[in-house]
């Protein structure tokens, strides 16, 4: 039976379009694989807590010499690759905050980096891989080729080098200058927003579609 992992990250609750592209391609996903089953995260209203240097050092020591803290962070490590290994999809709704990912998403990856659970011991080969990693992405403004801030996107430049030793490979649906509506100065780009989010959508709609022959 097929199993999707659905996580989000936003912080903005129903106003946020990183969600709205996760739940369309959540249910895209549920309508192509009828009797599949979810594990939903919300990193946003839940965040995982961050690695410090007590429950960091965990992963570097064999659990029969874990303080209870080092036991705890290294569960909840074990829980969360956990979740991959069962979905044959991921789905991340990522958000970009100040140009980069939310803290709550580097947390998520940091407690992903776990040597003998998502990355082999001797060969440094990310054992995460072999299944679909699909972003959905947003952004408030636009950082493509050309435009005077390119390259500012670090939500998107750093996920695939974050998550490159567990195996996963994500490919990115992305939504672009969604502050348009909201911000008065950006007004004039309403159109390139609604182009750019039709053509995520459309790109969702299409992601489980059989291919026609």
């Amino acid at each position: 039976m097929a199993h999707l992992l659905h996580i989000d990250s936003s912080i903005q609750g129903e106003r946020s379009v990183s969600r709205r592209l996760s739940a369309r391609a959540a249910a895209a996903w549920r309508a192509a694989h009828p009797g599949g089953t979810t594990t939903y995260r919300d990193l946003g209203a839940h965040p995982l807590p961050h690695l410090d240097a007590e429950s960091g050092s965990a992963r570097a020591i064999p659990p029969e010499q874990h303080t209870p803290a080092q036991a705890a962070s290294w569960a909840l490590t074990r829980e969360l690759v956990g979740e991959i290994q069962a979905a044959d999809t991921v789905l991340l709704g990522l958000p970009v905050y100040n140009y980069g990912a939310p803290s709550s998403v580097k947390a998520w990856v940091d407690h992903l980096i776990a040597p003998g659970l998502s990355v082999d011991h001797e060969t440094m080969t990310g054992l995460l891989g072999g299944r679909e990693f699909i972003v959905l992405a947003s952004r408030g403004g636009g950082y493509g080729e050309g435009t005077p801030r390119e390259g500012w996107d670090h939500a998107e430049q750093w996920l695939p080098h974050g998550v490159s030793l567990t195996g996963l490979e994500p490919r990115f649906v992305t939504a672009e200058l969604t502050l348009a509506h909201v911000n008065p100065a950006m007004a004039e780009l309403i159109p390139l927003a609604d182009a750019s989010l039709a053509t995520a959508e459309k790109t969702i709609d299409d992601l489980w579609v059989p291919a026609r022959v």
